[in-house]
């Protein structure tokens, strides 16, 4: 080999090494609810399509309940849950490899606790981990900020107060040096961005009266999570409460556009792709007196109230209850359940349906591509795979111990699932 020839190939040897530990690096952690993407597009190539004894690495018992989803950051794995009363509120840590509990820690004991929906729990808010820490919340019942290390408490807060009146859900994002949580009750509606390093308050925003106005108290509280995208070269926190979809600048909090539409409950996080944002509107009562939500498509490259503008497309949907889960999108096709158990494959582009099929189940946990397929997961335990494209093609099913309501997170060929009675980890 001449020394040119050897030079080309140590160098192609370092490039293939670079992208192959850049693209182990993506699979190495999940860090939010949806993954650290936010957007439940998973890395693993080596999922089981169907669960059974044989795939499942271990399983441990998860004591009293929460649908917050797990998060895992090196060998940790972290889940909350809480007592049916919201009376103690708990943070629990297992270890990846085997299962073990690491730390099963109280976190907040609340003395004035408002109800919840029958379908909620006070631990419903999944949390977000970095290295060294892991930040758990539960609403307005709390938050706190965990050493990774050794399980101590590095900050609390208590203080910011809302009327859920159906429980928490909203989970916390990080962003640079800031968490973000939502607090969006039935009396005030704010946004509020942390010092992540001692939980002081860096940036507090109110949502806008004016939406909310039309709108009676108990439709005016919100339960979502909020994404951050770029948009020509300037991050956005986009932010859809149950009136308005509202983009902000996560760097101070101030309003960068305004999209207004929907009312009560909105749940669904947004979604984005190829410089598109998407997401389910909260609940409107139409003139027939049946409940409806509008699945949007808007161009975020905008300011001030972009209503009337950048709305590139609206489906209607009508409502059993309200929508819960997030759809996941993946190569200009969206993949969703809506409240009457319709399981549809949505044309990015358009909003066309592009096929439709009925499940026999609610499902609340969002869904995950995988390898080019798209698993669902139902309130039953039900695990439904299908094949990632434009024609329905089923690819598997299994039965899970109990219902699903957590997204589950999914890297390093693994899967770790939350059911309402443990924590599984599956795989080869």
């Amino acid at each position: 080999m001449t020394c040119r020839s050897t030079i080309l190939f140590c160098f192609l040897l370092l490039i293939s090494f670079l992208f192959s530990g850049q693209a182990r690096s993506q699979d190495k952690n999940w860090t939010h609810f949806r993954g650290s993407s936010l957007n439940g597009i998973a890395k693993a190539k080596d999922i089981p399509l169907t669960w059974n004894d044989s795939v499942i690495i271990w399983k441990t018992k998860i004591h009293d309940e929460g649908y917050s989803s797990p998060v895992v950051y090196d060998n940790q794995v972290w889940i909350t849950t809480a007592t049916p009363d919201g009376k103690e509120l708990y943070a629990v840590c297992t270890d990846f490899q085997t299962g073990k509990i690491v730390y099963d820690m109280k976190v907040f004991t609340p003395d004035d606790i408002e109800g919840k929906h029958s379908l909620n729990t006070y631990a419903s808010p999944t949390s977000c981990i970095e290295k060294g820490f892991v930040y758990v919340h539960y609403g307005s019942l709390g938050t706190a900020c965990i050493n990774t290390s050794d399980g101590s408490i590095v900050w609390k807060r208590t203080d910011f107060k809302c009327k859920h009146a159906q429980g928490p859900a909203s989970s916390p994002i990080l962003y640079k040096n800031l968490l973000i949580l939502h607090l969006e009750g039935t009396d005030v509606r704010f946004i509020v961005a942390l010092d992540k390093s001692n939980g002081k308050i860096v940036w507090k925003t109110s949502r806008p009266e004016e939406p909310y106005e039309p709108l009676a108290p108990i439709g005016r509280k919100a339960y979502i999570t909020p994404l951050v995208m770029n948009v020509e070269g300037r991050d956005m926190l986009i932010s859809n409460g149950s009136a308005v979809c509202i983009a902000y600048d996560p760097n101070d909090g101030k309003e960068i556009w305004r999209v207004v539409d929907g009312a009560e409950s909105t749940i669904a996080m947004p979604v984005s792709e190829n410089g598109v944002v998407f997401w389910y509107t909260g609940f409107t009562m139409g003139n027939n007196d049946k409940k409806y939500t509008e699945f949007i498509a808007v161009n975020p490259n905008g300011k001030g109230d972009i209503t009337s503008t950048n709305v590139l497309w609206k489906k209607r949907e009508e409502l059993s209850r309200n929508q819960s889960l997030t759809p996941v999108i993946k190569d200009g096709l969206i993949y969703t359940v809506n409240t009457r158990n319709i399981m549809m494959c949505i044309e990015a582009a358009t909003g066309k349906e592009i096929w439709s099929t009925h499940v026999t189940s609610n499902f609340d946990s969002s869904p995950i591509y995988i390898n080019g397929n798209i698993f669902f997961f139902s309130v039953k335990g039900e695990v439904l795979v299908i094949k990632a494209g434009r024609k329905f093609e089923p690819v598997a099913k299994s039965q899970m111990d109990s219902g699903i309501w957590a997204t589950p997170a999914v890297l390093r060929n693994s899967v770790i699932l939350r059911t309402q009675k443990y924590l599984y980890r599956i795989g080869r």
